[in-house]
This record gives structure tokens, sequence and C-alpha cells, in this order.
């Protein structure tokens, strides 16, 4: 995982708006994981495009840790302190995109001196000129750098925190790696675009996304270290997770090992126990929001769409609504019911699992709403089915995780993780099982705790006459002397 590039772009930066049935104008994600409007872009070889209608960036501001940036400040002789700005900005962005190397910027800093000092015309080309003139970029990734640094020098910046860059951008929010100057500490901070700035609704879902991530304290969960606004933008400041998600390793690898599988899906079913425990649902449960740092751990991310259970003012407004993403949505969330329970989540994880172990999302459609029909109706392919070296038992796990009626599924997260690992260790299933659900198995260990040692006597009903040792041995003797009366009537008659 760590020769991918350090990012975190789904931390809440994508996929925020609610999916209301039916909607065909919704961001769907691709078969196979992606998804066109949420998808968050990444920083390849080929500079990220600004898209149009792009939330607003924060201020890039000069950074002289690199010496490309210091090099191409200093060297630039005779030069306004506009051109200076945009060969010093240039000069870190294509060092720190891969475009080119530290001393390739350097030698062609080198070489502009000494044309300068010969005296020849190209002598005051800029620094960005010269890299395209030296092959060194493309007049297609200068233009996109251009337009990057555009963006980025609009807006204005978070007092204690020193932009380094953008991480991922959504219809929602735009997320920024950045440096904490009090704590020396790298953080992401995710902003509200100024559009929504002055719509209240946005602005109190943002709060509450950064009050809702407060509450917890997971070492699987990413944290939330402050919220705010600083002139015309609302922030939220979060740890950085230098790693990548689980939709990253899907597109790479195409599937997870069962082993690896069940490892991952442990870790977060106890962040997700710690977030319900606390009466957070998450509700947005998905391959992009599950992220690994570079020592191994699994995080969940983007407290986005949680919601507390015992919020009946939220539940009465978003009714009706279905909020989460398409793939990875539960049925009652489609249903926009008013109770969401722990369940929910599980059901969300269990479709990432499918994900993850089978290589294909659960259900397919030619638009979300086309999807989340099937989440309502179709029968799910077993997973062992459409990956057979699945284990029976892993498979029951994720089927019973999706079971489309609530009361079939996981209750809690407590019961998922008894699964998960008696499956690890080898040993059966205690909960899922294919010849009970999963109401009737609650109920049969429900019944065999209550029980006592011995089995009361039943006295709601009249002893039979007949039960009386005196009469059976009557009856007994009447039955055999009719016996013999018979035999002795058959002889005579022979």
């Amino acid at each position: 995982m760590s020769e991918q590039r350090t990012r975190q772009r789904e931390i809440g930066a994508a996929g925020k708006g609610s999916l209301t049935l039916p909607s065909g104008g919704s961001s769907l994600p691709l078969p196979g994981g992606s998804e066109r409007a949420s998808r968050a872009p990444s920083m390849t070889s080929e500079a990220a495009q600004p898209t149009p209608g792009e939330p607003e960036k924060l201020k890039m501001p000069d950074d002289t840790e690199h010496g490309a940036s210091a090099s191409a400040g200093k060297s630039r002789a005779g030069g306004s302190k506009a051109a200076s700005s945009i060969d010093t900005i240039i000069g870190r962005l294509v060092v720190d995109q891969g475009l080119a190397t530290q001393d390739e910027v350097e030698k062609i800093l080198e070489h502009r001196k000494q044309t300068a000092d010969a005296k020849r015309p190209d002598s005051s080309d800029s620094l960005p000129l010269l890299l395209v003139k030296h092959d060194v970029i493309t007049k297609r990734q200068l233009s996109r750098l251009k337009a990057m640094i555009e963006e980025e020098r609009k807006g204005s910046q978070i007092p204690g925190y020193r932009v380094m860059g953008k991480l991922g951008a959504g219809a929602m929010a735009t997320v920024f790696k950045a440096r904490q100057l009090s704590l020396d500490r790298l953080v992401a901070i995710k902003v509200l675009p100024r559009k929504y700035s002055q719509n209240a609704e946005f602005i109190a879902r943002f709060y509450a996304e950064g009050k809702a991530a407060a509450t917890l304290n997971h070492p699987n969960i990413v944290s939330a270290y402050d919220v705010g606004k600083a002139g015309e933008f609302h922030y939220f400041v979060m740890e950085y997770v230098d790693g990548v998600t689980v939709y990253d390793q899907i597109v790479k690898h195409r599937r997870f090992s069962e082993a690896d599988a069940i490892d991952i899906t442990i870790q977060i079913a106890e962040a997700l126990k710690h977030a319900h425990e606390r009466g957070l649902i998450h509700r947005d449960v998905k391959p992009k929001n599950i992220m690994f740092t570079k020592e191994g751990v699994v995080k969940l991310a983007d407290m986005g769409l949680a919601r507390e259970m015992s919020d009946k003012e939220a539940a009465e407004a978003e009714a009706g609504k279905a909020y989460g993403t398409p793939y990875y949505i539960s049925p009652e969330q489609i249903r926009g019911e008013m109770e969401i329970t722990p369940a929910a989540d599980i059901y969300s994880l269990g479709a990432t699992l499918y994900h993850m172990v089978t290589g294909n999302v659960p259900f397919e459609g030619k638009n979300p709403s086309d999807v989340m029909h099937k989440h309502l109706k179709t029968p799910l392919a077993p997973p062992d089915h459409v990956n057979p070296k699945l284990s029976a038992g892993f498979s029951q796990i994720i089927e019973m995780m999706m079971a489309k009626n609530v009361k079939d599924r996981y209750q809690n997260c407590r019961d998922l993780l008894t699964d998960l690992q008696a499956l690890r260790r080898g040993e059966p299933l205690v909960i899922a099982r294919h010849d009970a659900s999963a109401v009737e198995m609650q109920s049969l260990a429900a019944a065999e705790e209550s029980m006592v040692g011995e089995v009361p006597e039943d006295k709601s009903l009249v002893p039979s006459v007949y039960s009386h040792p005196i009469v059976q041995i009557i009856v007994t003797l009447f039955v055999i002397s009719v016996v013999m009366n018979i035999v002795m009537i058959f002889i005579m008659l022979s």
C-alpha cells in the first residue's frame, strides 16, 4: 500500500447530498466502485484539472521549505514580484506533483542565470516557459498547473494553519492538507464552499458533522480537532491520514483475501460499535470512507451523514428521503424511514465487504433508483457463488449483514464481532446460521439463559385414573385373561 500516492481524498469531501427517490440525477458509483460525481481528483503526473463550479480554494502560501521554491524565488533576476511568485509556486508544484525532480528545476534555473550573464535573448524567459522548452513538462500540464495556482489564490487562509495543498474536492466540500502551527503536526482541513456559506441548512449540517466526530475517540475512527469560521469560510480540522482507502485497493487488486477482509471488517465493526454506543449512526459506510494508515491501522472516516439516534427532529425532517451512497445504502435508508438503527450501518458494511471480497458491488443498475430498487427487492447473489474461494461461514456472515429485513440482520456490532472473531479462530459461527433466522437464534439463546436446573412439574392437567399403579395392574391382568380365553376356545374348536 505504501507505494500508493499519499492522499485523504474522501474524508468528507464528497457524497454529502441527499438522494431522494426517484432521482436520476444523483451521483452513482460506476461498477467496480468509482463514483462519477463524488470521485475526488487524484494528483497524478498530469496535474488535476479543476472542474467547473468547483468550490473556492484556500490560498496556497509560498512555501520555502522546498528547495525548488527557494531557488526559483532567489534566482529570478530582474523579474517582477508577481513573476517571481509564479516561479516560486510553479517550482514547488512541479516537484510536489512528480512532474520534475529538484535537480531538473535547479539546472533550468542555473541555465537561465548563465544566459542572463551572457545577455542572451531567452534570459528573460520565466521558469514555466523554460520547463516547457526543455521538455520537462508539457503545455497541457503547465496550463493545468496555472489553473490550480489561480484557484489556490482565491479565498483566505485559516489562522493557525499553513495550507500545503488540496487533497480532494466534491460537491459539498474541499479538503486541504495543512500544518497546524501550534502543535507542528499535519492535519486535513475540510472547507465548506463559499456558495453554501449563507445556507443555514448546509452550515448546520457542517457543524453537526464536526460535533458528531468530536464525540468519538477511537483508534479506528479519524479524529476531529477543531471546527470554526475564518472570514467567509467554515472549516473542520481533522486527523491527517497518510495512506490509502479500501476503494484504492479494490481498484489496484480487485479483491481482498478472506483473511485480510476479516481483519479490516473487525476494525471497522469496532469503530461502529464505539459510535453506536454513543448514539450515532454513520449512514455512509463505503470503501472510500475506510482508510489504511502506513502502519496498517484501519480508520473509518467522514461523519458527514452521521445522525444521533435520539434526534427525532432530524428524523422527521429527513423522513421519506434516502441519505447514503446507492451501492451501499440499506433498504430502510432508501425508504427514508424515521427509525434508523445500527443495523443500517451493518448492512452498508456488509455491502462494502461484499465488494471487497467479490470485486463486484452487490447490485448494479443503470441509475441510482435502479440500484436502490434492487437493494429493496432483488435477492443477493451469495458471495461464495461469486468468489468460490470464500468459506461458507464467511458468506453466511455477509448474507446476514445484508438481510433486507432489519430483524434478520445482526442487531448490533457486538454480535457481528462475535461471529467474525469465531470465524477468524476457525470455530463455528454463533449467530449466523442457515437453519434459523437471527431472531430465532437470539430467542433460543435468551431462553437457554433463563432456564433453571429442573424442569417444573406441569400441574395444569387433571391426572388420568389409568396413571394409578393398581389400575394399571388390573388392566394388565384383564388383558391376559381375555387372551387366554381366546386361545382355549380356539383349541377346543380345533
